[in-house]
């Protein structure tokens, strides 16, 4: 099996590889496992596979979860590899630290992690915990490296700025006011990273998403 296999499997669900490693013995993968793989939405396209599916349009609680379980289940089993969520546990599969591990992934200027193809707007929907060590191609070059950071001043109220911790409280905060409008059209800060260019949401996928972001906000 190569990497490339993997790939084209998970494009033809939406979904693409956003990263793999091979973990060490301390790297919280399954006993067995060569190669951890990492999927995320094949942007722009994801939208519409997924509103297109029953669990969208059910009215059940967790729609993208339970799609996310169903489709990736689905193909985790036809490659031979159990599937991994970010929501198995706790405790939880460390997926940020596979991010980071893959090679694919840095830490922003702001914190969050940027991706050499999805720059801010990285998301992992699942991993694949292949039996086989494949062989992974040279990592990228870390994007921010050449970045004028655009992302550190893109926030109205300084929620994501420069070496410091995300304040969560005070974006939702603003979000749920009316001058946050804007923001609820996708977070500005992602918006602004230049790498993101071709993973542009539509503004009814950016507020599905943002509503489950504000869905436990109490002011």
């Amino acid at each position: 099996m190569i990497l490339d296999r993997v790939d084209a499997a998970a494009r033809a669900q939406a979904l693409a590889v956003r990263g793999a490693l091979h973990p060490g013995p301390d790297d919280g993968a399954p006993e067995g496992t060569g190669t951890i793989v990492l999927l995320g939405p094949d942007e722009p396209r994801f939208w519409q596979v997924f509103t297109a599916s029953p669990e969208y349009g059910d009215g059940g609680e967790d729609p993208l979860d339970r799609w996310s379980k169903r489709v990736i289940g689905a193909l985790a089993s036809d490659l031979g590899a159990p599937a991994i969520f970010p929501s198995d546990g706790p405790p939880y599969p460390p997926f940020l630290q596979w991010a980071v591990d893959s090679g694919r992934c840095w830490p922003s200027p702001v914190g969050l992690l940027v991706h050499d193809e999805a720059g801010l707007f990285l998301s992992f929907r699942g991993a694949l915990a292949l039996p086989d060590r494949l062989d992974l191609p040279a990592p990228p070059a870390r994007p921010c490296d050449t970045c004028a950071a655009p992302c550190t001043t893109a926030c109205p109220v300084s929620a994501l700025a420069e070496d410091q911790a995300y304040d969560v409280p005070r974006c939702q905060a603003h979000v749920a006011r009316p001058e946050g409008a804007a923001c609820r059209q996708g977070c500005l800060v992602r918006r602004a990273c230049p790498v993101a260019n071709d993973f542009r949401r539509r503004p009814e996928q950016s507020t599905f998403h943002m509503s489950a972001f504000m869905r436990h906000y109490r002011p």
